[in-house]
């Protein structure tokens, strides 16, 4: 069973910056993949960014250029920094992780980020 700890969420004024970390309970180089995942109030939970493991990363299109993915192999650890929020990127975010052994995803318990003035 893989334990995730996020952290980092807050509030936050429009243009403001917040990084969230998310720590795994074992190394995260048996994780195919790492992301996160944010889920607003009356919508579907969406995928923010990703990292495989190779390094390619992945952002939806409302995020590019604005947040960055990013990993730390020695803290077991994957990271969002996220510039220039917009009151549209107030959700709770999760850390999600597909670990190769047993081939299952694992999620975090979400911190919320709120972006308003």
């Amino acid at each position: 069973q893989v334990q995730l700890a996020e952290s980092g969420g807050g509030l936050v004024q429009p243009g403001g910056s917040l990084r969230l970390s998310c720590t795994a309970s074992e190394s995260i180089l048996g994780f195919i993949v790492m992301g996160w995942y944010r889920q607003a109030p009356g919508k579907q939970r969406e995928l923010v960014a990703r990292i495989i493991s190779g390094g390619t990363t992945e952002y939806v299109d409302s995020v590019k250029d604005r947040f960055t993915i990013s990993r730390d192999n020695a803290k077991n650890a994957v990271f969002l920094q996220m510039n220039s929020l917009k009151p549209e990127d107030t959700a709770v975010y999760y850390c999600n992780v597909f670990r190769r052994v047993g081939l299952r995803d694992y999620w975090g318990q979400g911190t919320q980020v709120t972006v308003s003035s």
